[in-house]
């Protein structure tokens, strides 16, 4: 067990717990040996005795490992000390962005793109390792302090060159795609699916899909048109919206294919929010599809086809059920022919058919024609007179023949159910089919991307290089086998690539470099053989040394050694500044705090506001910790405190303590004293006050003024003291709230 103080693998002094999950506890630590603070993640006592808890536990520190990336928290370390084991990450001082979320109501446009962009540059930066998250939700998400957004927790991932491509493993249910929802195949898009669901909750605040139970919320997911983020907010720009539904498609073909493509699109949304330019397909991608398919579905897919084409090639066998002899009717030429019956379950065995008397003996009537002369036969042709045969010798015939046809027609059923349990998965999968692998389809893919695929169905592969018109250099143009060719396990696949010719008039496809950094834009278009010169540009969106922009585009044809032209991000033309809070701050405070940041206040509107008082900030343009560019400009709103309303009096005055009788006169104004709102004299108490339709106060003074007889002394002109009674004004004075 886990105690404040105690040292974990030698080096990790436990300072205090800072987060618990479903299998595992977070503590603060210190690093003794390279003095630094980290963040353990220690698998909880009652799942480090399970094998497939703790395997699950370490494969999460293998999936992280090997991803560097500023977005991503770093996993330095993992081991076992004494049962307890742990993971040593990068410590992050901030808050998830759920905690964000909740804290803010939801997040304004420009820092939801702000936030997405980094969450999407991580994901991606993991899927180019091969690594699919699998619990994409803003639990995972981290924003420090700083303002550095980070993903975390790969608990659940797994690499794309597993042997299981397919998990049964739901996530966090708000946030899973449909087909993790199914336990089916799920790889990059199932992660585009989940950070469009984020993004969903970023800009409305809510998840789209909610339910009783995990289940009910995961067949929404399976089942129910996604909702439009603008049933919940009905300013979100266009181009947000249409990202989010894109991402968030039923099927993953619909969906974005790659993480690049999301940031993208997020970037052009950060410039031209109103831009309607994302394009959702609206029919099926099938080839991506039938890419996806397990070795197994393809087999049952074999299967069935092979099945259609048995059904076509013996359709009464297949199609139509063995019927009794009793069942069939037999055409009356036939009825009184015995040669013709013969003949007749001659071709029915030929044929697989079951025959009139397979189901019992077929009594023969005397033939009423001369044996020696046979019925003509459909084909006109005279068929040589058969001589008479012994009842017991026909009798055995006839039992012969309905033995091997009833055979022949069980041996079909029982290959037919052998099929149908092949395909259902009764029989299971025989020891030799796992050493059968389908030939990947690589097309059109570099060699060193296609290795993946080759490593995952274990095999090898050769390279031929071949000129061609079409390719651009480097692509494989074709396998030999063929893709989807069932091959044995470590066979050797032949790959045709392309390579240039050596004249160089023809024309390729230029690589499409934007967004990428400076080395590796120039690392690919030198590869492929065009000479690379740059210009640099200050941009708001690119970071600084990534392409911005080419020459010619990604895409265009170019002639080998011609001159491409990238455009670098020399960086933002402006810093970026967080939003200070200015609620409560008098209007001075407030430009002094703006102003501070490098924005400017550039106008202030009064409004009515029923929690901040009179004279102070009770909005802004721009929500507090919203990331902003230097030089922009805010407006503020000051209070004019609560909006005047209507209000009722209904109040009854009682006489006061030291009333003894005679006039009195109630008065009442009020709260501020302006307004005077009764004005009465009497001599009866209690007095009632039933006024209405007072305007801007809540509350008002009631006065009661009467006379009250004192004892006073006085001194004559002799010096006495003389002490008499005389009357005197006495006031009482109290608030009342009106409604």
């Amino acid at each position: 067990m886990v105690k404040i103080g105690m040292v974990i693998g030698g080096r990790y002094e436990i300072q205090e717990l800072i987060g618990t999950g479903g299998m595992s506890d977070v503590y603060r630590a210190r690093c003794n040996k390279l003095n630094r603070n980290v963040a353990v993640k220690v698998l909880k006592q009652e799942f480090s005795e399970n094998r497939d808890f703790v395997a699950k536990f370490r494969r999460e520190a293998e999936a992280a490992a090997n991803l560097m990336h500023p977005n991503i928290v770093t996993v330095y370390d993992v081991g076992e000390d004494n049962g307890i084991s742990y993971i040593v990450m990068e410590l992050v001082d901030g808050y998830t962005l759920k905690e964000y979320i909740e804290k803010k109501s939801r997040l304004a446009i420009n820092e939801c793109i702000s936030i997405a962009i980094p969450i999407a540059s991580g994901i991606e930066a993991a899927h180019n390792k091969g690594i699919i998250h699998r619990d994409i939700k803003p639990q995972n998400v981290i924003i420090s302090k700083d303002g550095k957004v980070k993903v975390t927790d790969f608990g659940i991932a797994k690499t794309t060159t597993s042997n299981t491509i397919s998990s049964n493993v739901m996530g966090s249910v708000h946030y899973t795609s449909p087909e993790q929802a199914r336990g089916g195949f799920s790889d990059e898009k199932s992660d585009i699916y989940s950070l469009g669901i984020t993004l969903f909750e970023m800009v409305t605040g809510r998840v789209p899909f909610n339910g009783d139970t995990t289940v009910a919320i995961a067949i929404k997911h399976i089942q129910e048109e996604m909702p439009s983020p603008r049933i919940y907010v009905e300013d979100i720009p266009i181009s947000i919206e249409q990202i989010i539904l894109k991402c968030t498609q039923k099927s993953p073909d619909r969906r974005y294919q790659k993480m690049s493509e999301v940031i993208e699109d997020l970037k052009k949304a950060y410039i031209s929010p109103n831009e309607n330019f994302v394009k959702i397909d609206t029919y099926e991608q099938n080839s991506v599809t039938k890419t996806n398919m397990t070795p197994l579905m393809r087999r049952e897919r074999r299967m069935m086809e092979e099945e259609e084409n048995v059904t076509e090639q013996r359709p009464e066998q297949i199609k139509r059920p063995l019927r009794k002899s009793s069942d069939i009717e037999l055409p009356p030429n036939v009825k009184d022919s015995e040669d013709d019956s013969d003949e007749r379950v001659g071709k029915k065995a030929a044929s697989g058919q079951k025959p009139q008397g397979a189901n019992k003996p077929v009594k023969k009537k005397p033939s009423t024609q001369n044996p020696s002369k046979p019925k003509p036969q459909n084909n006109a042709q005279k068929v040589p007179a058969k001589k008479p045969k012994k009842k017991k010798d026909d009798d055995t015939i006839e039992k012969v023949k309905s033995g091997v046809i009833i055979g022949i027609a069980v041996v079909i059923g029982l290959l037919f159910l052998y099929l149908i349990g092949l395909i259902i998965g009764v029989f299971g999968k025989k020891e030799n089919d796992s050493k059968y692998v389908s030939v990947p389809n690589v097309v059109n893919m570099n060699v060193d991307d296609s290795k993946q695929y080759f490593d995952k169905a274990n095999l090898l592969y050769t390279i031929t290089y071949q000129e061609s018109d079409s390719m651009a250099p480097g692509k494989i143009i074709e396998t030999k086998p063929a893709k989807n060719t069932e091959v044995k396990e470590g066979s050797t696949i032949e790959l045709i690539v392309s390579k240039r010719k050596d004249s160089s008039t023809s024309g390729f496809a230029v690589p499409n470099v934007v967004g990428k950094t400076e080395a590796e834009a120039t690392s690919l278009l030198s590869d492929d053989g065009y000479t690379v010169t740059k210009v640099t540009e200050q941009s708001d969106i690119y970071e600084k040394g990534t392409v911005i922009s080419q020459n010619p585009e990604g895409g265009a044809n170019a002639d080998v050694n011609s001159v491409v032209t990238i455009t670098i991000s020399s960086g933002a033309t402006k810093e970026k500044v967080l939003m200070p809070p200015l609620t409560n701050m008098t209007e001075e405070q407030a430009r002094a705090a703006v102003e501070g940041v490098g924005m400017t206040v550039t106008g202030v509107t009064e409004v009515y506001n029923d929690t901040v008082e009179p004279g102070k900030v009770c909005g802004q343009s721009y929500t507090e910790g919203a990331v902003v560019k230097e030089g922009t400009e805010v407006t503020i709103k000051l209070s004019l405190g609560p909006e005047p309303r209507y209000y009722d009096c209904n109040i009854v005055v009682q006489a006061p303590e030291k009333y003894a009788g005679g006039n009195a006169t109630v008065v009442l104004k009020t709260i501020d004293g302006q307004t005077e709102l009764y004005n009465q004299m009497t001599s009866t108490f209690p007095v009632p006050i039933n006024l209405s339709q007072i305007y801007g106060a809540a509350k008002g003074i009631v006065s009661v003024t009467y006379t009250v007889m004192i004892t006073e002394e006085t001194t004559d002109a002799d010096g006495n003291t003389i002490t008499q009674t005389v009357p005197a004004q006495d006031t009482v004075t109290y608030e009342v709230d009106f409604q």
